[in-house]
């Protein structure tokens, strides 16, 4: 996968971060002259995201990765993913960053399909997206993490299209209106949030090209998605179901009608994936 000059601006920051002034202990016991290999061990199951940055933060320590999958694959308890070779040292520095940053981003991937699959267990037209809730300056390589086992990215920044949600309806006369303006302003796709029902069908009314039913239950949901096929308007929308949703509820969302499910869970909870190095 190819780094943008931002992504390595950030990676580089991450590696800035940990090596403050430098790192007292392994300059301390080990020699300048020492060279390693090392194995990175993945300790569960689970799926695997990010390589290539965890090749591109060894190489910035002047040591070597080769790594043995691909981003998006499924990886198995105890197997090896990849090698580092280089100065102990070096490979000491950034092991820390290196692992850290794998860790967390195989825990979103492998989160991410682990609700696809549940999903499409139920119902295979849903998609699965990430929302905008992300770590900050990591959004792009957890927005990646969540593509490399088929879900959606949903919106990478504000500029991707307009979402109009409870915080700006406030402001404005109402659903349709917003729509109105929005379109006025010469956006091509428009998302509004709904909380109920009627708000619903007004936005599709409106003209919207997602309607996002928030904090819905799943009977509600049903209700709703009912409520918009009645009055012959399903095939015009696309319907994404969004709040408060983890793999322990989204196959009950995964509804006849509804095209997305959005949440947060993948890169805000899911627990990061257990890697380590082992230098042999």
């Amino acid at each position: 996968m190819m780094l943008s000059e931002f992504d390595m601006d950030k990676l580089r920051m991450m590696l800035d971060e940990d090596l403050g002034d430098g790192d007292v202990t392994t300059e301390s016991i080990i020699s300048e002259n020492d060279l390693g290999v090392g194995n990175v061990v993945v300790t569960e199951p689970g799926f695997i995201f990010g390589c290539s940055m965890v090749e591109f933060l060894f190489n910035e320590m002047g040591v070597v990765f080769d790594s043995g999958v691909e981003d998006g694959d499924r990886v198995s308890s105890d197997e090896v993913v990849g090698v580092v070779e280089g100065s102990v040292r070096d490979i000491l520095m950034g092991e820390r960053v290196a692992l850290n940053l794998l860790c967390h981003l195989s825990g979103v991937a492998t989160a991410t399909k682990e609700m696809i699959d549940i999903v499409r267990d139920v119902n295979a037209d849903v998609d699965v997206a990430a929302t905008r809730k992300t770590t900050p300056l990591l959004r792009s390589f957890e927005k990646k993490a969540v593509k490399a086992v088929g879900g959606e990215p949903h919106r990478k920044n504000l500029g991707d299209f307009v979402l109009i949600k409870d915080n700006h309806l406030r402001y404005v006369e109402s659903i349709s209106k917003a729509v109105e303006m929005a379109r006025a302003g010469g956006s091509k796709k428009i998302e509004i949030e709904v909380e109920n029902c009627v708000e619903a069908l007004e936005a599709v009314y409106a003209g919207a090209d997602i309607v996002m039913l928030d904090n819905f239950s799943p009977k509600e949901v049903s209700k709703t998605v009912g409520v918009i096929e009645e009055n012959g308007l399903l095939d015009e929308v696309v319907i994404e179901v969004s709040g408060g949703i983890e793999p322990s509820n989204i196959g009950s969302y995964a509804i006849k009608g509804v095209d997305l499910i959005s949440s947060s869970y993948m890169t805000m909870k899911a627990p990061a994936l257990d890697i380590k190095l082992d230098l042999i």
